[in-house]
């Protein structure tokens, strides 16, 4: 990072961006990548939204979430932020308890310096974010330190929980990983105005790159819930097709580029209350959120089983794991008690048959004591590829 790149204002980066912006917008609307969730008579997925998914690497469901959920999720991320230490090494907001879990055994909230880059560059996430992105400096008055991640949502907000649930968002997940899907992860992503960090460019992806039976799915896809408007200066950009050419050369993209302006990318525009699908293959990124609009961002992953099961691996934090069926099933739980605590907030709706624990599907129940028992620290048993 040089000094010019540190003295550059919010303003300034915006203004470098509108360019980009503009033509990346109109590239993103030619796509046919968008549209509404259509499930056949069947409980199928359109099979036109599969082929669009394949071709481009993601899709955009508009309007999957109505405006009572939203308004729930929305309160439920405030009421988690609202009890967030102000640092790293802060206590918790005491005049808040409602809104934190005790108990947990992983921080939920991750910090950054408001407008920073805290991967690009660096060896952290296995170093699959090779190249910095531009840091603008904050405005005068800005915090010390912005949240932009929370771990283990489902945990944390009740609202999450439902939303993971959601029949037509796992109908998706079957159409895309097969009926025996497996859990990924969970984190909501916070890009608050002025204040929201770049994710540097990168694939999510680290384990399958040299499989013999490598494919464009091998390392699954993540849904992205969106609660707010996601707009081209605070959004998620992605390099379409890019999920079915293999390991990306990073480094050389951003080179012939020019800068970290990705030629070919496009912004992943979206709506308060859509959902997209993300192959988790593909080139994406975001850059440093200098637009006043907020963007709260709810990501949730699944893989298809044979790319997980007995599988050894290390995750991004270095453990060195292999996912047995038992714990496969152990994480997997958590899907059926979110059908189940969805059932009971929308008795009417009908509820997803999720086919590996369908077996199970009358014993585990959403209560209280799931929650203790099932629910709690359910994040230690994350699957990572």
């Amino acid at each position: 990072m040089t000094a010019t790149q540190t003295q550059l204002t919010a303003a300034e980066h915006a203004r470098t961006m509108a360019g980009y912006i503009e033509a990346g917008t109109a590239a993103a609307m030619a796509l046919g990548n968008r549209g509404p969730l259509r499930l056949g008579a069947d409980g199928k997925l359109d099979p036109a939204i599969v082929e669009a998914y394949w071709r481009t690497g993601f899709y955009v469901f508009e309007d999957v979430i109505g405006p009572e959920e939203l308004a729930d999720l929305r309160q439920d991320v405030d009421r988690a932020l609202a009890a967030a230490p102000a640092a790293p090494d802060a206590g918790s907001d005491p005049r808040n308890p409602s809104a934190r879990i005790e108990g947990l055994s992983r921080p939920a909230y991750r910090y950054a310096k408001p407008l920073s880059d805290p991967l690009g560059g660096t060896d952290l996430n296995k170093g699959r974010h090779p190249v910095r992105m531009l840091d603008p400096a904050a405005a005068d008055g800005a915090p010390d330190w912005t949240v932009n991640l929370l771990d283990g949502n489902l945990q944390l907000m009740d609202a999450c929980l439902r939303l993971y649930g959601h029949p037509g968002l796992l109908a998706v997940a079957e159409a895309v990983n097969g009926p025996d899907f497996v859990p990924y992860n969970e984190v909501p992503f916070i890009k608050e105005p002025g204040l929201g960090p770049s994710v540097a460019w990168h694939q999510d992806g680290t384990t399958h790159w040299t499989a013999e039976d490598w494919d464009a799915g091998a390392h699954g896809f993540n849904f992205m819930t969106q609660l707010y408007p996601s707009t081209a200066a605070n959004c998620v950009w992605a390099l379409p097709g890019s999920h079915a050419r293999g390991k990306a050369d990073i480094k050389a993209l951003i080179a012939e580029s020019g800068s970290e302006r990705l030629e070919g990318a496009v912004p992943m525009l979206s709506g308060a209350g859509d959902v997209m699908i993300l192959n988790r293959q593909i080139v994406h990124g975001s850059f440093a959120n200098t637009s006043p609009d907020r963007r709260v961002t709810l990501n949730a992953g699944f893989f298809p089983l044979r790319r997980v099961l007995n599988v050894e691996t290390s995750n991004l934090r270095g453990q060195t794991l292999t996912y047995t069926a038992g714990r496969i099933e152990t994480r997997s739980r958590i899907i059926q008690l979110a059908i189940d605590a969805r059932r009971q907030r929308y008795p009417d709706e009908p509820s997803y048959r999720y086919a590996p624990l369908a077996h199970e599907a009358e014993r585990i129940r959403w209560s209280e004591t799931a929650r203790a028992e099932l629910l709690r620290n359910y994040n230690e048993q994350d699957m990572y590829i």
